[in-house]
């Protein structure tokens, strides 16, 4: 009768625990979707437009990009919780809360590196244009693409990379841009750029599986406690402080995966608002009149250097296009330095007219926007190619002029931040329990133990925090289902050879088949819009 009673006072408990952890989050959501609403209205609000097709159109894009940080939310975050969850740590209700509101402090913290280094794989004219016919097709193909892909793969159980998926369905895109324009010169894929994003997803699950084994090695050399590397008992929770450290390593991941792959929609979001209301976003309005006469100094000491390294009597007929061509094609013809201080020149009038950036007329916004960004892509490849090479002076100059152009138009509002943590963290909470049943039961031979989870978080925790600081995209599921392999490795517990298979094809295949997706869904809504 007592057991009974216990039991029943056990599931009354757990029932309670349940409801509190859906209020709050419930009460969270609430909160966080009135603040997006009213600083979108916000910024809506000067903006004049003629048809109401532009509010349609943002309104569908903001959408389909949350709907992808959700579906990410079913894939890369459920690895944040798996350990938890599986070792009964935390109530799966308050784990996925817990881990929702870590992720959304690392998105609210995030430097927005990552996302702006994936826009960097698209073809340049496709991000100067980005509102026009072919930059709607662009951001709906990627989108929908990466959607279809992860919700496959999530239906059966494979922890496939959101990454991979987002950066697989970009190529595409650039690809198909290219297949359909080859007359016109039109740019592809940024491959230098591509290779750089790849190195980074490539080695992060080798990083993973290998300093995850080595972990648990060292755990057991140094922690001698059976109980810590024992399989957790169904129903029972751990020791008290076996408990807190797989709650730390659990918060430490969701932490770092919204700092990284929060970013990832943050930046397509951004992409959506300037191609739909440029007017509103395409500059950032927090460079207000107090910082003018600074932007301006930069920019005639930045000019000044410039024109130091143009070759005698060369000159540019069309700056813009010039300094395009010289970023897709990443080969310095004569006419390049006098294009970039011609376009250097030309932003520092514009700023001196309006009196700061965020008074730009709102005719001429688009305009600014897009020779801020040449600029400011033109002096990235230099400084990688080495080409001019700059005197350490002249480079701290310009190095600090290309930081003003960037703070200007690669910025992202609080709101758009918010937005993306509240898909993450719903896409968590509906989607969970296909993953954490993967990670905790399919790959290795044997059950996952408390050691085992605790070195595979540690070390995605610490592996995607530092690919964070360089800018790098790494895909939270990729370094810990590597680790968990790792541990399971190093412990002779033995692989699940029929799991570990099939999330190496859901890996392998996940690139050619985003990119695929993209570039035909790429081809058919250029034909739409």
């Amino acid at each position: 009768m007592s057991e009974l009673s216990a039991s029943s006072s056990h599931a009354a408990r757990a029932a309670l625990g349940r409801k509190v952890s859906l209020g709050v989050f419930a009460l969270f959501l609430i909160a966080g979707i009135a603040y997006v609403g009213s600083h979108l209205a916000d910024d809506l609000r000067p903006v004049q437009l003629g048809s109401s097709l532009p509010y349609v159109l943002l309104g569908i894009a903001l959408l389909i990009a949350l709907g992808f940080e959700f579906v990410n939310g079913f894939h890369d975050t459920a690895n944040a919780v798996a350990t938890v969850i599986y070792t009964n740590s935390l109530p799966p209700n308050v784990a996925v809360v817990w881990s929702g509101v870590f992720n959304f402090v690392g998105v609210l913290v995030s430097s927005g590196a990552v996302a702006f280094g994936i826009l960097q794989l698209l073809p340049v004219e496709l991000i100067l244009r980005v509102g026009s016919a072919q930059g709607f097709a662009m951001v709906f193909a990627l989108l929908i693409a990466a959607i279809i892909w992860n919700l496959g793969t999530w239906y059966f159980g494979l922890p496939s990379s959101s990454s991979h998926t987002l950066i697989g369905s970009v190529i595409g895109v650039g690809l198909m841009n290219q297949a359909l324009a080859v007359k016109t010169g039109t740019s592809g894929v940024d491959w230098n750029q591509a290779v750089n994003v790849g190195k980074a997803l490539l080695f992060s699950p080798v990083v993973g599986f290998l300093l995850s084994a080595l972990l648990l090695v060292a755990m057991k050399a140094l922690i001698r406690k059976p109980e810590l590397y024992a399989e957790p008992k169904k129903d029972s929770p751990p020791p008290f402080w076996i408990r807190c450290l797989l709650i730390l390593t659990c918060t430490g991941v969701s932490f770092a995966h919204g700092s990284n792959d929060g970013q990832k929609g943050m930046g397509l979001i951004m992409l959506i608002l300037i191609g739909t209301v440029p007017t509103a976003f395409a500059l950032n309005k927090a460079v207000d009149a107090s910082q003018t006469q600074t932007y301006i100094a930069i920019t005639h000491s930045a000019s000044d250097v410039i024109g130091k390294y143009a070759t005698p009597g060369a000159q540019s007929t069309d700056p813009r296009a010039d300094v395009e061509t010289y970023i897709q094609s990443h080969t310095l013809q004569p006419s390049t330095i006098p294009a970039l201080r011609a376009l250097t020149d030309q932003i520092g009038q514009n700023i001196a007219q309006s009196g700061a950036v965020s008074e730009i007329p709102q005719s001429n916004i688009s305009n600014v926007r897009n020779d801020m960004y040449l600029a400011s892509e033109a002096l990235r490849l230099m400084d990688k190619a080495k080409e001019p090479v700059f005197s350490e002076a002249d480079h701290a100059v310009l190095a600090n002029y290309k930081s003003a152009l960037d703070h200007s138009t690669k910025f992202i509002p609080t709101w758009v931040k918010v937005a993306v943590a509240l898909a993450l963290g719903l896409g968590t909470m509906v989607g969970w329990k296909r993953i954490v049943v993967t990670v905790g039961e399919k790959i290795g031979k044997q059950h996952l133990t408390y050691g085992q989870g605790a070195a595979a978080e540690f070390v995605a925790m610490a592996t995607i925090g530092a690919a964070d600081v360089y800018g790098l995209p790494v895909s939270t599921t990729h370094v810990l289902s590597s680790g968990v392999a790792g541990t399971m490795a190093a412990n002779g517990s033995g692989l699940q050879w029929s799991t570990v298979r099939s999330l190496l094809l859901a890996w392998v295949l996940t690139l050619p088949a985003s990119i695929g997706l993209a570039a035909g869904l790429f081809w058919l809504f250029r034909s739409v819009f």
